[in-house]
């Protein structure tokens, strides 16, 4: 479990830095380049999910809560919505106009969608340290961006394919889930 937690928060820190440290950044950038930056800013990230991995796989949780069973439809609802929302974050969407991060709001109803339906200790650690990151890295972003100029709005064809994109991926998910993470859906 110690692993997964130090996966967790190596994510954590190293993708809290461009947000709380912006100057230290851009110092970093302009000395070694952006993509050296990119680079070097992908080997801890890849790192944290290796981390995660291994400690995911090391640790036989126990179980802290279980949700009543139609926590499971709620959960996949939410993450029709998570997946809608990281769609909204790649394009012009009216989303936009009320959702200034939709790529983290994304990731905070993805994790609240997870931790609804496990509630084993692995779980808390993974689902719940992304969420507290997610919602950190909102604050974060938005205090550093300061005032909000909303986007400018989509077409409503661009809303309806961004929808059907959004299904199409989530039936993928559904499909591929035993494959990514092991746990069937159904």
């Amino acid at each position: 479990m110690t692993i997964l937690a130090l996966g967790v928060v190596l994510w954590t820190l190293i993708h809290l830095f461009p947000v709380y440290a912006p100057n230290q950044r851009a110092s970093l950038v302009n000395y070694i380049g952006l993509i050296p930056y990119k680079g070097l800013f992908s080997i801890p990230v890849l790192a944290s999910l290796g981390l995660i991995s291994w400690g995911w796989q090391q640790h036989d949780p126990a179980y802290v809560y279980e949700l009543p069973f139609w926590a499971r439809h709620l959960a996949m609802l939410m993450i029709f919505f998570a997946v809608v929302l990281f769609g909204t974050a790649m394009g012009k969407s009216r989303i936009r106009q009320f959702i200034r991060n939709p790529m983290l709001a994304g990731v905070v109803v993805w994790a609240t969608a997870h931790l609804l339906v496990n509630g084993d200790e692995n779980s808390l650690i993974l689902f719940g340290g992304l969420l507290l990151w997610a919602v950190i890295s909102i604050i974060g972003t938005n205090r550093r961006e300061g005032g909000w100029q909303k986007p400018e709005i989509g077409s409503w064809l661009a809303e309806i394919r961004l929808l059907v994109i959004a299904v199409a991926v989530c039936a993928g998910l559904i499909f591929a889930h035993p494959y990514l993470s092991g746990m069937p859906l159904f």
